[in-house]
């Protein structure tokens, strides 16, 4: 290979010398394709003949014949003389020696002078088609050694110009290479390849590397270039500037290229005139709509467009001509091809123009988008400390804490939970208004901030809810008790509003949990405790509640099954007019037919509806059983079932007005039903849903019922926010008019004398003797439910009349 390397240079300086010598030279050129005429022969072979040799005449001898390179397996040039002597020239198509010629042509020497020639035939084994020689001239040995130079010259040129460009861009950019400019890389070293392959010039290198071998190359080369070279046009586009449909329709016609080259490369898998049409059409299919993507994005503000339409200008135009001269439509021309090459230098240079403008364009592009990332990054870590953090203590808030929680339980950590309750936080806003609430909070906040550590996480997960996550080591924990137990009473004061600090407290540590679930239940089942022994206090979970615990998953697991097989009923019990004896309404009391316990009352399974998923499944059948029993009215009957509500139940307007819904799909007056809450639902840990919801279906003309009134601390604030109709008396003070002396009487004088100012029907439960029922009437309750009367049962009579005990009562 270095030895035709040499062979350049030597070629190189002759061409140069002859092309400065051009214009003294008598240089002559004919071209001859038009003039021969294709004879029939057998054989695989095809022979041209020259119609006329006079067309030779100013031929000197030695002079060259140039043939278009197609693809054969053996080439045969026979010269005859006007004497009779023949000189023929054979070759084989892997044996070209040197019979080519830059420019893309074989060329051959013929030795007798033009004139003395009487006949020259061409002929060619194999050949693929005829129509796809476009090229046969004769030339003296000067214009031959001219035209060899200039296109020596060019090709020099432009193999200058595309390494160069590929080094630009493969080294200067090297260290931010984008997928256009990898294309673009792509793109110059097929140019380059194609460009030296179609001139013959890469035979110094490759000395076979010519004649029907770099024809087919030439196929593959030329199709992988247009399609190149449209891709990297929508990789250096900007965002947004071309249609998708035009992009999808570019990518499809690039990869029509490539295939239509590949197949136009091998005549076995296509005829090649045909493979050679179908290149044609791929690429002028590709050349359009690329010119097409150009618009769409000069119409959209393409800034780059504008370079990479003045490299594909001279481009597009040259290509134009090849493509009108390999339908015929142009005569042949050596210029078309040397434009050609010209064209595609030209083009690698306004491309790395271009890229070096979509580089700057990027640079900027990256540095706002750095810019922007810094501050995306500023606002995410302040979304973050948001997201996480408790807006009125400062504290982490439910998020916070749970992640903290899992963490700690993946990595298997000793730590202990801590539970917080604020005690009668309810009752100070309701006082005070919130923002002593607030206060409060902030109060509590702050001191519990100041205990944070690496070891002890605080955060605020609920209205008045604490969280304190403490790694278990033992000074640490003690620090934390200690700083807790001086918390706990100590003295706050607002304005002239001052008070002692009340925390209900409940602790359950990690090893004795199996999840961040069971640790929370735990930690949330020693609160509860501690709040029920009278709160205040600091209760941590044991084996005492670990039982309860169980009985409670129990009961819950057999709720269920339970559900499922109809364990749960109504229970029906009336309501009584103490005068008359005739039931006013009646209600409903949920039982539990358990199989293994018994008959069991909802104070036994409280957990069970405490339960947000069986809880709100078990109030459903109770809901189901309650309107079954109201369509089984007779007509006429007005008396309205009580039904107990929770908060679960009571979850803002929504839940209400589906209830109405509901009542309305069953054909039942929202009058039939009564809703009995206790001061429990209402001080649930819910906000306003259940007033609001309470004051949608008391609109709607649904009765609500307050029951237990008077055991708890703020029932005069309730019948101010809530409508309510009915207010149920609680057994313990009926329970204690006769043995507790005057307390409990006055206690009851109060409540009627309340709920009659207040036009309030007062009905007073758990009535069991015909004294308490003679001292109720003698005290002006009208209304009441208990043994006396009747026990709950599954069925009831709808026409009884209790005038029995009443009777008894009276006598």
């Amino acid at each position: 290979m270095g030895s035709h390397l040499l062979q350049m240079v030597p070629r190189l300086v002759a061409a140069i010398l002859l092309l400065c010598l051009a214009s003294v030279s008598q240089a002559a050129e004919v071209h001859l394709r038009q003039q021969l005429d294709a004879v029939p022969t057998a054989g695989g072979w095809t022979w041209l003949e020259l119609r006329d040799p006079q067309a030779l005449r100013e031929m000197p001898e030695n002079w060259q014949l140039a043939v278009d390179q197609v693809r054969f397996s053996e080439i045969a040039i026979v010269a005859t003389t006007t004497d009779g002597r023949m000189q023929t020239i054979a070759r084989t198509a892997n044996r070209l020696e040197n019979n080519w010629g830059a420019g893309g042509v074989l060329k051959f020497s013929v030795t007798p002078s033009g004139k003395d020639i009487r006949g020259l035939a061409i002929g060619f084994r194999d050949l693929d088609d005829l129509a796809l020689m476009r090229k046969v001239t004769a030339a003296t040995p000067a214009r031959a050694a001219e035209l060899e130079g200039r296109w020596l010259i060019l090709m020099g040129v432009f193999a200058g110009l595309m390494v160069s460009a590929f080094a630009y861009n493969l080294l200067v950019h090297a260290g931010q290479r984008s997928v256009f400019q990898r294309i673009y890389l792509g793109w110059v070293a097929v140019a380059l390849a194609y460009g030296l392959t179609w001139s013959n010039l890469t035979s110094f290198a490759f000395p076979g590397l010519v004649g029907p071998v770099a024809v087919r190359l030439d196929n593959v080369l030329v199709g992988s270039m247009i399609a190149l070279a449209c891709l990297f046009l929508l990789a250096v586009l900007e965002d947004r500037t071309v249609p998708r449909l035009l992009i999808l329709a570019v990518r499809i016609s690039s990869a029509a290229c490539i295939l239509a080259g590949l197949a136009a490369a091998d005549e076995r898998i296509i005829p090649a005139h045909v493979g050679d049409l179908a290149l044609n059409l791929a690429m002028i299919t590709s050349v359009g709509l690329s010119v097409a993507v150009m618009a769409a994005a000069a119409a959209r503000g393409s800034r780059v467009v504008w370079l990479y339409l003045a490299g594909w200008a001279p481009v597009i135009g040259v290509f134009a001509l090849r493509a009108a001269r390999n339908f015929g439509l142009v005569q042949q021309s050596d210029l078309v091809d040397m434009a050609t090459f010209a064209a595609i230098g030209f083009e690698s240079l306004v491309f790395s123009l271009a890229i070096a403008s979509r580089f700057v364009t990027l640079r900027k592009e990256r540095d706002a988008a750095e810019a922007s990332a810094r501050g995306m990054e500023i606002e995410r870590e302040t979304l973050q400390r948001a997201a996480h953090s408790d807006f009125l203590t400062g504290l982490g808030n439910r998020a916070s804490f749970h992640e903290h929680l899992r963490q700690l339980f993946a990595r298997n950590a000793t730590f202990t939970l801590m539970l917080i309750d604020v005690d009668h936080l309810k009752e100070l806003n309701d006082r005070q208004g919130h923002d002593a609430g607030d206060a409060l909070l902030q109060h509590i906040g702050q001191s519990l901030g100041r205990l944070t550590s690496s070891r002890v996480a605080c955060a605020r997960i609920g209205g008045d809810e604490f969280a304190i996550l403490v790694e278990d080591e033992l000074g640490e924990r003690l620090l934390l008790t200690a700083a807790l137990d001086r918390l706990q009473g100590s003295a706050w004061s607002l304005g002239n509003w001052s008070g002692s600090l009340s925390l209900s407290i409940g602790t359950a540590g990690s090893p004795g949990a199996t999840s961040p679930t069971d640790l929370f239940q735990q930690a949330d089942l020693a609160l509860y405790e501690a709040k029920r022994l009278g709160r205040g206090r600091r209760l941590e979970f044991d084996g005492r509640l670990r039982l309860q615990t169980q009985t409670r998953l129990d009961l819950i697991k057999q709720a269920h099954w339970g559900l499922r097989h109809g364990e749960f009923a109504l229970h029906f019990q009336p309501i009584v007019d103490l005068e008359t004896g005739r039931h006013v309404s009646v209600e409903a009391l949920l039982r539990w037919n358990h199989p293994t316990r018994g008959m069991l009352t909802p104070e036994t399974f409280a957990c069970v509806m405490e339960d947000g998923q069986i809880g709100a499944a078990v109030q459903q059948r109770v809901l189901e059983m309650a309107f079954a029993e109201l369509q089984r009215r007779p007509p006429g009957d007005d008396a309205t079932l009580a039904v107990n509500f929770t908060a679960m139940d009571l979850q803002g307007a929504a839940s209400a007005r589906r209830l109405l819904r509901k009542l309305e799909r069953a054909g039942i007056p929202p009058s039939a039903l009564c809703i009995e809450v206790t001061e429990g639902v209402i001080l649930a840990k819910a906000g306003n849903a259940p007033t609001t919801a309470l004051r949608v279906l008391h609109d709607a003309g649904v009765q609500i019922a307050l029951d237990d009134f008077g055991t708890g601390y703020a029932s005069l604030v309730h019948l101010r926010e809530i409508p309510v109709d009915t207010l149920k008396l609680d057994r313990s003070f009926v329970a204690g008019l006769l043995r507790d002396g005057d307390e409990s009487e006055e206690i009851v004088r109060a409540v009627l004398a309340l709920g009659h100012g207040l036009k309030k029907r007062v009905v007073a439960e758990g009535i069991e003797t015909p004294g308490q029922l003679i001292r109720l009437r003698d005290l002006g309750c009208r209304f009441g439910q208990g043994f006396l009367f009747a026990r709950p049962s599954p069925a009831y009579d709808r026409s009884a009349i209790y005038l029995p005990a009443v009777r008894n009562a009276a006598a």
